[in-house]
């Protein structure tokens, strides 16, 4: 009875002493990584500096395609959320890493087990006359490591960094899909344009060459103009027959996005709009904090700042706990009989005397991890910003170019209605005629291409931004500016 009291003494004396270094976490602690920020962007005068980070990934975009005013894009973007395999992929591995972050937390507390037998022995032979003997028994066993210099604390907030990083890393595949969607849909529209506008082409085409033909045969036109005239035709033809080509493709491209056989998808030719969203002036350059990459980079940071903490911690020694109480009885009945019951308390502690300096090693290359990862998270800011300037300043060009391309086609069409009214008129050779529509065409179709061209940059601004403008900072605008409404002047109509 006294060893009892005594080894009862001595266990909670070593559990009182773990709880109370359970609080001497040898881990430093996470301070967040200052990054570039940009109160404005460079055609607004930007002022930049360096400023804590302040990911916000977790609000909401908004479903930003909708911007485009398609009624086909949003049905494919919702099918694209649910049907993608990348996204699948990164649902699953986020999933994954929740379960490693419940595994990591379960250390924390202590295990119990519960172990159980029976066994029937006896003689074989001989002149032994004993019954065989029936032997029970039972054990509860229990162990515990206190966390008492925080290495598993740091190991659960390492995993529950990561556990974030993949969200982001979610949010960026559904970014990545709907914008890649959104790329191919525009261009399948704009290919669809181009058809239409070739057929446009080559019903004139076929009238010009039944004209020079009906020239010739009143010997009026040489016989080069019939061949000029069917050489435009049958390129014309041609071209029309790779647009369609192209237009396949990037069917098929749609079909992969939405997770389905491209011989099971196909995307009926349609009317395209080319609507290109506006961009206020005032949208802040703190919405880049909602990119998931940026977010995904600053929890690899958190995550390499816990692994310092955890190859500190085996500086000190580790401290185990055990605890079981079993019994051994010749019937089942009688295994939970106090005289038949054994107990053990144990305390274990280890601690490392000599190892060559690889703890410091390893505490000197989880630091240089940190460092590392710090470096990562300011350049993928840094290309964050890089992104945006490109496509803010693609934006305002392709709008300038795209007035000038317009007057341009205008005039080109008039030229090649003027010079095919003189040829009809024997007042120039057709070689002008065919030189005037040809130069009319490619600036039709460049004027078609700076258009989805447009399009697609206003995508990739939405992606470069974290998922548009409207959503998370126009309402907080709309809150702190009751009194007046937020910039809405836009760099493109």
């Amino acid at each position: 009875m006294n060893a009892l009291l005594s080894t009862s003494r001595f266990s909670l004396s070593a559990l009182a002493l773990a709880a109370a270094l359970a609080g001497c976490a040898v881990g430093p602690r996470y301070v967040q990584p200052t990054t570039a920020a940009s109160i404005d962007w460079k055609e607004q005068k930007t002022a930049e500096g360096w400023l804590p980070a302040a990911p916000a990934d977790a609000l909401d975009r908004g479903e930003w395609w909708k911007l485009f005013a398609d009624p086909t894009l949003d049905e494919l973007a919702g099918r694209v959320q649910v049907s993608n395999q990348n996204i699948a992929a990164a649902v699953a591995n986020y999933t994954q890493a929740q379960a490693l972050v419940r595994g990591e937390r379960a250390a924390l507390f202590p295990s119990v087990s519960l172990d159980g037998s029976a066994k029937r022995s006896g003689t074989v032979g001989g002149s032994s006359t004993s019954s065989p003997a029936n032997t029970f028994s039972a054990t509860l066993g229990a162990s515990w490591t206190p966390d008492v210099w925080g290495r598993l604390r740091e190991a659960v907030s390492s995993a529950q960094a990561n556990a974030q990083a993949s969200e982001a890393d979610l949010a960026a595949a559904r970014l990545s899909a709907i914008g890649s969607l959104a790329t191919n849909y525009f261009s399948l529209r704009e290919a669809d344009a181009e058809i239409v506008l070739l057929d446009e082409t080559i019903q004139g085409y076929q009238r010009a060459f039944e004209i020079t033909s009906n020239r010739y045969a009143a010997g009026i036109a040489a016989q080069t103009d019939v061949l000029q005239a069917q050489t435009q035709l049958v390129n014309a033809k041609a071209e029309r027959v790779g647009l369609q080509r192209t237009r396949s493709t990037y069917e098929h491209a749609i079909a992969m996005l939405l997770g389905v056989a491209p011989a099971d998808f196909s995307l009926p030719a349609a009317q395209w709009t080319p609507m290109v969203p506006g961009v206020p002036l005032g949208v802040p350059s703190t919405l880049l904090q909602r990119r998931p990459d940026i977010a995904a980079a600053e929890r690899s940071v958190a995550a390499a700042n816990s692994q310092i903490g955890i190859a500190r911690a085996a500086y000190f020694p580790n401290i185990g706990l055990t605890a079981s109480v079993g019994s051994n009885a010749s019937r089942v009945k009688d295994l939970f009989g106090s005289a038949n019951t054994l107990w053990g308390l144990g305390l274990s502690v280890a601690q490392v005397i000599f190892d060559g300096g690889a703890i410091a090693a390893n505490v000197d290359s989880a630091k240089a991890g940190y460092e590392s990862s710090v470096a990562r998270y300011r350049q993928t800011v840094l290309t964050a910003f890089q992104a945006v300037e490109d496509q803010l300043t693609a934006s305002a060009t392709l709008a300038q170019q795209e007035g000038l391309r317009r007057e341009a086609s205008a005039a080109a069409d008039k030229t090649e209605q003027q010079l095919l009214n003189r040829y009809r008129a024997a007042q120039v050779s057709y070689t002008d005629v065919v030189t005037a529509q040809a130069a009319a065409l490619s600036a039709r179709r460049t004027l078609v291409q700076l258009q989805v061209n447009r399009q697609n940059t206003a995508v990739a601004l939405v992606q470069a931004m974290g998922g548009g403008w409207q959503a998370g900072w126009m309402e907080g605008n709309a809150k702190a500016d009751a009194a007046a409404p937020p910039p809405a002047a836009s760099r493109t109509q």
